[in-house]
């Protein structure tokens, strides 16, 4: 995770910036679908630079962690801007110090087009560890489209960038790690597309 930590602590400060039109072409209109019917204590797994912040459950208790500092002070800006009572700490979705079942729901955005292979697995584990049993669990995560012309050029124009910018990915296939990491898959659907996709899980 270090390679990552790295990438992120150099474009913290630019990062709003060059994701401003991808937010309002179409992020802002999906975010508020990852917190639909969640309850209780939620885990907001890589928070970034805290773009869900407006979208969270005003009743609810949120805990937001990332691994870069760079990105959390400016998701602490936000936070005091809007005036949200999130919880921001510094942590390893990979090993995290929160105690087996500490949340009710968990979501992440685009966490899982970051992390490497080898990576995907110990996230989810311990994503599934650290939430109750019947738990949701939802992932927004990018894939290759199933037009040939489209995943061509998602392929090879948009991927070598977002790899070289974000060290992110749009083929990581996260799903096939859900039954070895104790998940079981609820919904799978399109929410931008056939590029974006919401994955709803749970803790068996």
């Amino acid at each position: 995770m270090r390679s990552k930590y790295q990438i992120y602590e150099r474009i913290a400060q630019f990062y709003d910036f060059v994701d401003l039109p991808s937010e309002y072409l179409r992020y802002r209109q999906i975010r508020p679908q990852l917190f639909v019917g969640l309850e209780g204590r939620i885990l907001d797994a890589g928070v970034g630079t805290g773009r869900n912040i407006p979208f969270y459950p005003r009743q609810n208790q949120v805990v937001g962690i990332d691994l870069s500092p760079a990105m959390l002070a400016r998701a602490r800006v936000r936070k005091v801007r809007i005036g949200s009572g999130v919880d921001l700490r510094e942590m390893d979705v990979c090993k995290t110090d929160f105690p087996d079942g500490f949340f009710d729901a968990v979501v992440s955005t685009f966490l899982f087009c970051v992390l490497d292979d080898s990576l995907q697995l110990p996230a989810l584990r311990e994503l599934a560890r650290i939430s109750r049993r019947g738990g949701l669990i939802r992932l927004l995560e990018y894939s290759l489209p199933a037009n040939p012309v489209h995943r061509f050029v998602m392929k090879r124009v948009w991927t070598p960038w977002v790899r070289w910018l974000y060290g992110a990915a749009f083929d990581r296939n996260t799903e096939q790690y859900l039954g070895a990491a104790g998940l079981q898959l609820i919904e799978r659907r399109f929410v931008y597309g056939d590029i974006i996709k919401l994955i709803t899980v749970t803790h068996t």
